[in-house]
């Protein structure tokens, strides 16, 4: 890693978190560098130590608390599914479809041969193609296989009736992680770009073909072609401009040489769906670039498709292939994965909630339910006071703001009903066909939903994911259990360091609702213009200087932060910190502050911050990250928040001088 200044430096009725006025112990956090003062750079102040003495793991990109935390749950995952039920007890279904497929995986034995031949009707179907105008059809029919193509479709509540499930369908099929990993021309992508093309040669020749090396090229061309037809990563990012709706009648002819009706048709998708396209131009295009892509490369690029897809599972040779591109020139893996974790992932990749309910009655007592909803309860109020008292926002768009945040839903720990996976078939000595089984009872179920009322009480990741999410559809926050754990979430630890650590992830999100994006849906999660144009130029302004600000954060020699892709979560970031401080101090209420291990109240909370964040990346990861990831390194994530805050200033006696020093007049505040 480089110096830090090349990085990320230029020029949660409010009640305490114990629900009584007793404070638990802080808890230092052990890794700092007192050497490294925090007025110049907090991240390393709280991390260094630990930056310095740490190792990332051979079979990692990278390493720190969040991985720290996902390995426990993967950890505790496998114990589960390991574990035979007691003597005299019966297993529940979920968990012995989870188990038997994790059995499978693990100690299952693929014959290549046999393996590809299972995948023959796939390939059949492709090999049936007569006409390059028939291609996009058949290509759409692989996604219930789990087979990506040039589009992809998928169900969610729509933006404009958010009651209701829509189809939407998206730009898809390139290999490489991103659109501009295929033009870029520095010394790295091109290497890179040769090092996918020996991977694609692989595959293909291990899958026998022939003339490996020339339909590889074949295959780079056509995904660099569709590339030119991708929007970026920040286009992707609008709301507005990615719903664009598709009337019934306009379904066969609103894209030139793209047959919606025909798509929908490949999909056995209910016909009173709404359809809506996000990104319109690409579809214009699309059609022009398969009308004239021979139909032999097509076969070649839809064969190509489902091999890398399922190149994990082919056999020992593939998924070698596999690791050697994309786990160690992607991600600079030194080590492929242990195959209990990949046996644990594949698991929970497809039967999450099958295994989730055993999940949370080992790991989530009810008590810490109830202490986080104290959390949220109190960053939800102080919001609420927040937004009363912002200078630059008009009565009529603050009543909308209020109005949004009264009808946030909170969902914690885990769903209240399980998702049922009847009718599923796993066989412990059938791992690949557990996989394309699962995987299809997956997304036709998805499917199934389209034109369907939304239902609420779905989670999108399961009680052991380490995260956290808002809905802006569902207008919702959502903290699956696994997260809830130290140091995130700390019994042992006093309020400042909890409100420091969870309670700035909860006011993280609880801001996404307010985000550059977030903030254009309203209550009801529906997608519509509630803003004066007064302060949406207000709000602009200050986004744009965010943008300004973490845009000059440079990482890699050359390579600095996209402050246009990062800034969602650059502002979630900002807003979430200033919350959960707020919401900490009101809840000491007359409570005189602390000093505990030399550290004042506010000292503590912007520790358990800072812990949270620790992390370091492997170079091409970090590479990786800063072309594809809308979350700035965290490293930039402290230091860039911190230095925006009064409060951090007050705590620590910065001066004009020292490295996070930003004059009053440049501090950032948005919400």
């Amino acid at each position: 890693m480089v110096g830090f200044w090349r990085t990320c430096a230029t020029t949660l009725a409010l009640a305490t978190l114990m629900a009584s006025p007793v404070l638990g112990a802080f808890i230092t956090p052990e890794g700092g560098d007192a050497s490294s003062r925090p007025q110049d750079d907090f991240f390393r102040h709280v991390n260094g130590a630990w930056l310095d003495a740490t190792e990332i793991p051979a079979d990692k990109r990278a390493y720190g608390t969040f991985l720290m935390l996902r390995e426990r749950s993967n950890q505790q995952v496998r114990e589960l599914l390991e574990k035979s039920a007691p003597k005299g007890a019966a297993a529940s279904a979920e968990s012995k479809l989870a188990q038997d497929y994790y059995h499978a995986k693990l100690h299952g034995t693929v014959r290549p041969q046999a393996a590809v031949a299972m995948l023959k009707p796939l390939l059949d179907r492709i090999n049936s193609l007569r006409t390059s105008q028939a291609a996009l059809p058949v290509m759409v029919e692989l996604v219930e296989w789990g087979v990506d193509g040039p589009l992809v479709p998928y169900v969610y509540a729509d933006s404009k009736e958010p009651a209701r499930n829509a189809v939407y369908i998206t730009q898809a099929g390139l290999g490489l992680p991103d659109r501009d990993y295929y033009f870029k021309t520095d010394a790295a992508s091109v290497t890179l770009r040769q090092d996918y093309l020996a991977y694609v040669t692989q595959v293909l020749a291990l899958a026998g073909d022939k003339r490996a090396a020339k339909v590889a090229q074949g295959v780079l061309d056509f995904e660099t072609a569709l590339a030119r037809l991708h929007w970026t990563r920040v286009e992707n990012r609008d709301a507005v401009k990615t719903y664009n709706r598709v009337g019934p009648q306009e379904l066969a002819t609103r894209f030139e040489g793209v047959r919606l009706d025909q798509v929908l048709a490949a999909l056995r998708v209910s016909k009173a769906a709404t359809v809506v396209v996000n990104q319109p131009s690409y579809l214009e295009k699309l059609g022009e670039l398969l009308a004239k892509t021979p139909l032999d490369t097509l076969k070649h690029y839809a064969r190509w498709r489902v091999l890398d897809a399922y190149a994990e599972d082919l056999g020992e040779a593939f998924r070698k292939a596999h690791h050697g591109f994309k786990g160690v020139k992607l991600n600079g893996l030194k080590e492929e994965p242990p195959a209990w974790r990949r046996a644990v992932l594949s698991t929970e990749g497809v039967l999450g909630e099958a295994i989730g309910k055993a999940y949370v009655d080992a790991h989530f007592p009810a008590s810490a339910k109830a202490r986080l909803s104290v959390l949220v309860d109190n960053l939800i109020t102080v919001y609420r006071q927040a937004l009363g008292e912002l200078e630059w926002m008009t009565p009529a768009t603050r009543a909308e703001a209020l109005k949004k945040l009264a009808a946030f839903r909170v969902k914690i720990g885990y769903p209240d009903r399980w998702r049922a996976y009847t009718g599923v078939v796993v066989r412990r000595d059938d791992p690949l066909g557990n996989v394309i089984r699962v995987t299809r009872f997956n997304m036709r179920r998805e499917l199934a939903e389209a034109g369907q009322a939304v239902d609420r009480a779905r989670w999108s990741m399961t009680p052991q994911t380490v995260n956290a999410y808002y809905s802006p559809v569902g207008n919702e926050i959502v903290f699956p259990a696994a997260i809830l754990q130290p140091p995130f979430f700390d019994p042992a630890a006093d309020d400042a360091y909890n409100y420091g650590a969870i309670g700035s992830v909860i006011g993280h999100e609880i801001s996404h609702g307010f985000d550059d994006q977030g903030r254009r849906y309203d209550g009801t999660g529906q997608l519509r213009d509630w803003w004066t144009t007064a302060d949406e130029q207000a709000f602009n302004a200050k986004a744009a200087a965010l943008v300004d600000q973490y845009a000059a954060y440079e990482p890699l020699p050359g390579v600095h932060v996209d402050g246009r892709l990062t800034l969602g979560e650059n502002i979630a970031d900002l807003a979430g910190v200033a919350m959960a401080l707020r919401a900490y101090q009101w809840s000491r209420g007359d409570r005189p502050d602390t000093t505990v291990d030399g550290l004042t109240g506010a000292q503590r909370f912007f520790v358990g911050y800072g812990r949270v964040w620790r992390s370091k990346s492997r170079e091409e990861w970090l590479r990786q990250r800063l072309a594809t990831d809308p979350h700035s390194p965290e490293m930039c994530r402290v230091n860039g928040v911190v230095t925006n805050l009064d409060a951090f200033y007050q705590a620590y006696g910065l001066q004009p001088g020292d490295r996070l020093y930003r004059e009053p007049a440049q501090r950032i505040r948005i919400w």
